[in-house]
């Protein structure tokens, strides 16, 4: 089987191995699929094009930089 973690991090997995790293992947992963799946569901009926909500997101980063200034 292919490893697919760089060593470093193996290492310290290992180190910490009281931890239910399995646990916690699983976890990640369903929080994850969970997320796209209600993304997937909320812009399904939406109108608005991709390249409208990069405008509106970055407008919105704007004034939400202004604000915590």
């Amino acid at each position: 089987m292919e490893k697919i973690l760089p060593k470093d991090l193996e290492m310290k997995i290992k180190e910490f191995s009281e931890i239910g790293w399995s646990f916690l992947i699983r976890r990640s992963i369903m929080k994850k699929l969970e997320e796209i799946a209600f993304m997937e569901f909320f812009t399904s009926e939406s109108e608005i094009t991709e390249e409208e909500a990069i405008k509106l997101g970055k407008e919105l980063d704007k004034k939400l930089a202004k604000w915590y200034e």
